[in-house]
């Protein structure tokens, strides 16, 4: 029982991103859906078109529905809050979303970045999606647009 164990600790500099998971087609992919309640509603065209394939125009398509999350404190959308710092999306249509809090002690701290994420994730043309969220540089006031301000009556 006084085995003596010894522990190693190895450091590294960095550690590459695993590669993608990608999915075979198998047998019971290629199977056909039974017919169910959900067949009309699985073969209805979407409302929003999908993204032509720019990057600029998913990049837009993002900020359009960040436009809709509304902090459940202020009535103003998180975009024109100024809570999202910045968009970036790549060639393959991964997006990048670094946003911030109007502080770290919101009530929504651990809930709002899934909701954008998953918001980022339903727009049409995103392969993946990704937030930061970030404390520096902190939010303040300056940081909402004009409309923000006007519907909050700082103008």
């Amino acid at each position: 029982m006084n085995d003596e164990r010894k522990i190693t600790v190895e450091e590294v500099d960095a550690v590459e991103k695993p590669p993608r998971a990608r999915v075979d087609e198998t047998p019971m992919q290629t199977m056909k859906r039974k017919r169910d309640y959900l067949e009309g509603f699985l073969t209805k065209a979407t409302e929003t078109p999908a993204p032509s394939g720019d990057t600029d125009e998913v990049k837009e398509a993002i900020v359009a529905a960040l436009q809709t999350i509304f902090d459940p404190e202020i009535p103003v959308d998180i975009y024109n809050l100024g809570l999202i710092y910045d968009v970036e999306v790549s060639e393959d249509h991964d997006a990048v979303v670094t946003m911030t809090l109007t502080t770290p002690h919101c009530p929504v701290a651990e809930s709002m970045p899934g909701e954008v994420e998953m918001t980022v994730l339903a727009v049409p043309g995103v392969r993946d999606a990704e937030v930061k969220l970030v404390w520096d540089p902190p939010w303040d006031p300056s940081k909402m647009s004009d409309e923000a301000r006007l519907e909050l009556g700082m103008l």
